[in-house]
């Protein structure tokens, strides 16, 4: 097996390091050991208006696209009002990324979501959210903001011989939540094949047109729920298809 190329497309954010304050393209350790214990090689992706409109710079170049989680996707994103249940957005970042997912989808690139990029798959497809979870009646699901410890782990239920399965295992599973906004409306092509219990909210979804495009709401990345990220990197790893554009 090749080692594949894997696509993170990185935070831009305010950070400190060194004597330096300012904003910076972030890349969390985690989601890179997770690649790297997989068999991957991970590369940052930084938003750039040139990729935003061609995001084929970018794809040609990478087998297999990793979106992480992050700040709130901009409302007008999935023809939505702002409230004031918003809270940070990165309109840039939000571009770049819907981008490439939607050329990654059209593709058939393998792509992975996690947290906000299970988001941004469901809106690249034409998906709406929820802008804030309780407000829509389902459970609270950022129980211990800033943390991925026990505090954060609830039940779900994921359907077998699904992608999510390759990731979790099916039936009954014990994830982690970090967020207030969630899928509502279904992007098109996309399924569920988890579901939080007991609210009954999206927790991953995936498109069966593809080979592998899976989002998941928690975050298999953090070393205590043992989820792998095999799967992702196998089909990224295979030979380019003949259906795939050059």
């Amino acid at each position: 097996m090749t080692t594949p190329v894997i696509g993170v497309c990185a935070a831009f954010e305010p950070a400190r390091w060194g004597f330096w304050d300012q904003q910076a393209a972030i890349l969390p350790a985690t989601y890179l050991e997770k690649v790297r214990t997989a068999g991957g090689l991970p590369i940052g992706l930084v938003p750039d208006p040139r990729a935003t409109a061609r995001p084929e710079l970018v794809l040609d170049r990478v087998d297999g696209l990793l979106l992480i989680g992050g700040v709130d996707l901009e409302p007008d994103t999935y023809g939505a009002a702002r409230t004031e249940r918003t809270e940070a957005t990165a309109p840039e970042r939000d571009a770049f990324e819907l981008s490439l997912a939607r050329a990654a989808l059209a593709r058939d690139l393998p792509v992975l979501g996690i947290c906000r990029g299970m988001q941004i798959l469901n809106v690249a497809a034409g998906g709406t959210l929820h802008q804030h979870l309780t407000d829509a009646g389902f459970a609270e699901h950022r129980r211990s903001p800033g943390r991925l410890d026990s505090a954060t782990f609830h039940e779900v239920d994921v359907v077998p011989c699904s992608l999510a399965e390759s990731l979790s295992g099916s039936g009954v599973q014990v994830v982690n939540s970090h967020h207030h906004q969630g899928v509502d409306a279904l992007g098109e092509g996309a399924v569920v094949t988890a579901w939080s219990i007991p609210d009954r909210l999206p927790e991953a979804i995936e498109f069966p047109s593809c080979q592998y495009a899976l989002g998941v709401q928690w975050h298999p990345e953090v070393d205590h729920l043992q989820h792998a990220l095999t799967a992702f990197v196998a089909v990224a790893a295979r030979p380019a298809r003949e259906d795939q554009p050059a």
